[in-house]
């Protein structure tokens, strides 16, 4: 592998089938990279335990294997649909040496958000770090094509449950935890094509200084992290296949991330290396400004 970012992994997706939601990595062509072959841990989230939202593909599970390599157990929720997908990120998991939890349910639902919590401190003895990282892409043409119900799905599963996870894992957070969310470069560059989408991620890099100030004062630290295009299952939902031949072709790196490059960030913000690290977004995109 080469170590020039502009072609250290693929800069285009040619022949990558559509996909229904919620898109599985199972079903793609051109797998995405996790960090399967190439992660190394260092010890850095020894004995720790954490709760990661959509771990089961995606940034979710590099997230997942990156850290059960640095020592952690995981607790991974996803949606029923997405248990094969699921039962691969397991696997990795317990490939080094870990355990963990398979929490399959909806997180628009206010009970599974508190059930997902006991559930990880009752079978794995705790809950030191909480990533909330599932969320639904929306799309539109234009104002007409906003649905209202979707709308609201979105803000219920990418803002609403951040909120809700929080205030039932931070009760058992010891001094030294920490939450991580996921936003998106959208928060900033909102695409005229992605309003919604764009403005539950404003609202989840608002929600991060937010829950930085609360939590502070307990020694929980909270910080985001906002990805560019990343080539995930969410990519062959919402783009055509000759939209996907040139994702992430426009930013200054010249093409799409992929999972594993944004795992070494959900690393230290989960580990005593970003000890003084706290409302934060970090970005990851590609080159583009979003600060």
């Amino acid at each position: 592998m080469t170590d020039d970012p502009r072609i250290s992994h693929p800069t285009s997706f040619p022949d990558e089938p559509q996909q229904p939601r919620p898109g599985l990595t199972a079903e793609m062509r051109t797998k995405p990279d996790h960090g399967e072959d190439s992660y190394v841990g260092k010890g850095l989230l020894k004995d720790r335990i954490a709760l990661i939202t959509g771990g089961d593909s995606g940034i979710g599970r590099a997230v997942a294997i990156a850290y059960a390599r640095e020592g952690a157990d995981v607790a991974i929720s996803y949606l029923p649909d997405e248990q094969v997908d699921a039962e691969e990120t397991r696997a990795w998991v317990e490939k080094a040496g870990r355990h963990c939890l398979l929490l399959p349910g909806d997180i628009r639902d206010r009970d599974h958000c508190a059930s997902i919590v006991e559930r990880t401190v009752a079978e794995l003895g705790g809950v030191d770090v909480l990533v909330n990282n599932a969320a639904a892409q929306t799309m539109n043409e234009g104002l007409d094509s906003i649905d209202d119900d979707e709308m609201q799905g979105a803000f219920a599963a990418n803002v609403f449950a951040m909120i809700r996870l929080a205030k039932a894992a931070a009760p058992h957070m010891k001094p030294g935890s920490a939450i991580i969310n996921t936003t998106s470069e959208q928060a900033k560059v909102a695409n005229k094509t992605m309003v919604v989408y764009a403005a539950t991620k404003g609202a989840i890099s608002s929600l991060t200084v937010g829950l930085s100030n609360l939590l502070s004062s307990e020694g929980i630290r909270v910080n985001a992290v906002a990805p560019g295009p990343i080539w995930t299952p969410i990519q062959p939902i919402a783009k055509t296949p000759e939209k996907l031949q040139t994702l992430g072709q426009d930013t200054p790196i010249g093409r799409a991330g992929q999972p594993a490059e944004l795992a070494p960030a959900y690393v230290l913000l989960a580990s005593s290396e970003g000890s003084y690290m706290s409302g934060n977004v970090v970005a990851a995109t590609g080159g583009v400004p979003v600060s």
